[in-house]
């Protein structure tokens, strides 16, 4: 808003005055104040540090905060706050995400009312904005930081360069105490968990209740030798079990530390590390605690700073990102009929990393279904580009379990589909025995109805798992594709070759096609040629190349491009 007059040091000074009463009844909420003859605001500190906004006292506060509003939710927050300047309303409870000064957005819950003068007149719009995601920075059952407070934190120690240790500590299938003893047991536990980790860290780092029965602590002092104490002290005690009524209830722990000391990261980045030590704890280590290390390294930079960059590309329109396509021939022909999209990432300053390095660590990441949106979507446009040559043409994109477990990834998938007019029956999903952490029937629900709509399942690295041939026997796989780990001797060991048999066997009982991945020579395709394959994938028809490379090889071809090494 513009032509408004500089707001006179008294009216100020009133502002300022029901600005802080404002503030005494608004916990937990950022309070805002606005005098409207003047158009003159102030807002709270913490809101405007956050979000990145010019400063407590704003002219035209609404024009600015409007954008910082998500671009889907800033015309409905336009209209009411035309409608209060107007007179039109006298004051909104509106619902919108907000766009906070690391660019991520949070949803916001927002409510004023326009405060009249004694004649009548509009005089203030006041209120306050609730973010749901930061709130309060206490847990009101264990009376612990909470999960903001402990980002919170993080940041300030790496903003002002100070080395700290971070330790993630979970309490092993607390979903069976609840179901056995019930929510009010629950909560006991965690309360006394809780009042331990005070009582026996507390003097010597920060304790944090994180989300469930998740808990936190950031140390300066600790080493990792001196937490992997800690934390063998904690299981010890929580072994002999936690009192519940007249009975004591023995807990199991698992948990991930990391050491940062490279302070070219951030809060998030540092909290995707630690997750993954603490997931390689629960499930791969039976509880034992799991460092982090800094050891993915380029020119002796470590992996904290890579993953930084890595995660910053994604809100930077996925700079530095790219796709490959490594070509699927059939078994028969060894003509082209698909290629597997491979994710890569690389910059100047630290060239190519491989998706191994960061995809594990980025998984439970907030930005990575982002990130899975947008290789689908790449991958679906130059699949598209293929099937002008080659109509049959089928696109294979690996997905992550962290995407499967969200509540809206069909819904995701079909807008894809929509807005890029692909075709769902030449997409196929890939699935790893990672899946296995889902609930079986949500996953199982998931497949069903991708499947209803004509996308093609696989289930990627076949035979690497304990889990591989349950998962076959309770999911409708379209696709098994046999890890490359078990034809890599199958020219000289007649094991492999039995072993393989069997795969194809067990795929067919359930009525799955085979692929296998990893052939290199003639001598492997030779052999597997006379098996019950569908189809191949390996360096001996093609290394993962450009989807140009693909679209020239095909018109040199006319079509009938035969993906095979000469």
């Amino acid at each position: 808003m513009n032509g408004f007059d500089k707001i006179p040091e008294e009216r100020k000074r009133r502002l300022d005055e029901l600005f802080e009463a404002f503030s005494v009844i608004g916990d937990d909420t950022y309070v805002y104040l606005c005098d409207m003859q003047y158009d003159f605001s102030r807002w709270s500190k913490v809101l405007t540090d956050a979000f990145g906004l010019p400063g407590e006292y704003m002219y035209g506060a609404g024009a600015i905060w409007e954008e910082h509003i998500h671009p889907e939710d800033r015309n409905a927050f336009h209209r009411g706050i035309d409608d209060i300047f107007s007179g039109r309303s006298g004051g909104h409870d509106m619902q919108y995400r907000a766009r906070r000064k690391n660019g991520e957005y949070d949803v916001c819950t927002c409510r004023g009312i326009v405060i009249k003068d004694v004649s009548g007149q509009p005089e203030y719009f006041g209120g306050a904005i609730r973010n749901h995601s930061q709130q309060s920075h206490i847990d009101r059952l264990t009376g612990l930081r909470n999960q903001y407070g402990f980002f919170e934190d993080i940041q300030s120690h790496i903003d002002n360069r100070i080395p700290m240790r971070v330790c993630l500590i979970g309490i092993s299938k607390f979903a069976e105490i609840n179901e056995l003893y019930g929510y009010a047991a629950g909560n006991s536990v965690l309360q006394g968990v809780g009042r331990y980790l005070m009582d026996h860290v507390g003097n010597r780092g920060g304790t944090f209740r994180m989300d469930g029965s998740k808990f936190a602590i950031i140390t300066e002092t600790q080493t990792y030798e001196d937490m992997e104490r800690t934390y063998e002290g904690l299981r010890a005690h929580f072994r002999e079990g936690i009192k519940l009524g007249d009975e004591y209830a023995p807990l199991e722990l698992h948990a991930g530390t990391f050491a940062v000391d490279d302070f070219t990261t951030d809060d998030q980045t540092v909290y995707s590390c630690l997750t993954y030590a603490y997931d390689e704890s629960k499930f791969n280590k039976q509880g034992d605690i799991v460092e982090f290390c800094n050891n993915l390294r380029t020119d002796n930079i470590k992996s904290t700073a890579k993953l930084h960059s890595i995660r910053n590309s994604i809100n930077n329109e996925f700079d530095g990102f790219y796709l490959l396509y490594q070509p699927v021939v059939d078994a028969k022909t060894e003509k082209l009929i698909g290629a597997e999209a491979l994710l890569r990432w690389k910059n100047d300053k630290y060239g190519m990393v491989p998706p191994d390095e960061f995809i594990p660590v980025l998984e439970k990441d907030p930005l990575f279904p982002v990130l899975g949106e947008w290789i689908l979507h790449k991958a679906m446009t130059d699949a598209k580009k293929i099937q002008e040559i080659l109509p049959d043409f089928i696109i294979n994109v690996n997905l992550s379990y962290a995407q499967l477990e969200r509540p809206d990834f069909t819904d995701s998938i079909w807008n894809i589909v929509k807005n890029t007019g692909f075709d769902p029956q030449k997409l196929c999903l890939e699935i790893t025995e990672r899946c296995r952490l889902l609930d079986m029937k949500l996953l199982n629900n998931v497949m069903t109805t991708l499947r209803a709509g004509g996308v093609h399942i696989a289930l990627d690295d076949f035979g690497t798992g304990f889990s591989s041939i349950g998962l076959l026997k309770n999911l409708p796989f379209d696709t098994i594709k046999v890890d490359r780990g078990f034809v890599q001797k199958i020219e000289e060991d007649e094991k492999e070759r039995r072993l393989i048999n069997n795969f194809t066997d067990a795929a067919g009982i359930f009525g799955s096609d085979v692929c296998v991945e990893g052939i290199e020579t003639s001598g492997m395709r030779n052999i597997l040629k006379d098996m019950s394959i569908h189809s191949f994938q390996g360096y001996f028809y093609s290394k993962p190349v450009e989807v140009g490379t693909i679209i020239s090889g095909l018109k040199s071809e006319s079509g009938e491009m035969c993906f095979k090494n000469p």
